[in-house]
């Protein structure tokens, strides 16, 4: 896929759905055979996209393997999700070119950026201009990151930097509440940063169940990743439920 395929591609799977399933496989817990299985699987039960990364993921050559594994079998995207520079590998489809708006540290705001930033382009990866915000804390996106975790209870602190990264040209935001996060995001977070952001909203961490996922798409989130549940044994069955239940047609 190039040019603005990835993301035409999620605009239309975003019309015939209420929701689209991203599932992330980080390359440091599975290993590529599980790997490839998984994004085989998860494909058949209506993923709509593998993201390939994590905050602590560093080791590039595995990752590099990892994508490479995983493309031969699918044809949905396959999108990097870096936590630093060593999450830019080739031949993924896409990468959520991210910026961690909430860290106290201008290096995952702007400085990783520049230095992945010509890797992008000689890996003819298709970015995503994606502004990234750790709510909560206490988990590795927020610990790697340095981040200043915007508190659950303050949905209108997200929604400002939301429309802070729609006004400097992001199309994507994704609300992190990070791998293996004991909590999710609130549906009145994403109900209140859907009602200010204009682009594609993702939501991330700690998403068990058919009835958070529900509750999270009718608050607005256009996309849900979901990753450790599997990590930690969480059934294909019970994904499949998740998907059905977010991805139901339009009317």
């Amino acid at each position: 896929m190039t040019g603005n395929k990835v993301e035409s591609f999620l605009k239309s799977e975003l019309e015939k759905k209420n929701a689209l399933l991203f599932v992330l496989i980080d390359s440091e817990v599975s290993n590529l055979e599980a790997s490839s299985k998984l994004a085989k699987d998860v494909e058949k039960i209506g993923a709509s996209a593998i993201l390939v990364g994590g905050s602590s993921a560093t080791d590039q050559i595995e990752m590099a393997e990892v994508v490479r594994g995983i493309k031969k079998g699918i044809e949905i995207p396959i999108i990097l999700f870096p936590g630093n520079v060593t999450g830019v590998v080739p031949d993924a489809d896409a990468i959520l070119f991210s910026s961690l708006m909430n860290s106290e540290n201008p290096y995952f705001i702007t400085q990783a950026q520049a230095l992945g930033a010509p890797s992008v382009l000689k890996f003819g990866l298709e970015p995503l201009p994606t502004a990234y915000l750790v709510i909560g804390d206490g988990t590795s996106a927020w610990f790697v990151g340095s981040a200043r975790g915007i508190p659950f209870e303050k949905p209108k602190i997200a929604a400002a930097y939301a429309l802070a990264a729609q006004f400097l040209g992001m199309r994507f935001v994704y609300l992190e509440a990070g791998s293996g996060a004991k909590t999710h995001v609130t549906p009145e977070m994403v109900q209140t940063v859907r009602r200010t952001f204009n682009g594609f909203l993702i939501v991330g961490g700690g998403i068990k169940d058919v009835e958070t996922a529900q509750s999270l798409v009718q608050a607005g989130a256009d996309a849900l990743v979901i990753g450790t549940f599997l990590e930690k044994g969480g059934s294909l069955e019970k994904l499949k439920e998740i998907s059905k239940a977010i991805q139901r047609s339009k009317e």
